[in-house]
């Protein structure tokens, strides 16, 4: 993630601001709207983690499917 620096506009309103490498302004955005789309974006941790769980959770469920028939 790039690193941004907060400015307020005109109307008052907070605002980050990201600069390219000659320092000249490449995006800036409302705090608001940036706030939403880091929240709605996820980290790869926790994907990461998210995709061990149901992976465990598909091979306990195989394992006692497997347990089940065994039984019969």
């Amino acid at each position: 993630m790039a690193k941004r620096t907060t400015h307020r506009s005109s109307a008052g309103k907070k605002l980050y601001a990201v600069r390219d490498k000659s320092g000249k302004f490449k995006d800036i955005q409302t705090y608001e709207r940036a706030h939403r789309q880091d929240l709605r974006s996820k980290s790869t941790a926790e994907t990461s983690t998210a995709a061990k769980k149901a992976k465990k959770a598909k091979k306990a469920k195989k394992a006692k499917k497997a347990k089940k028939a065994k039984k019969r």
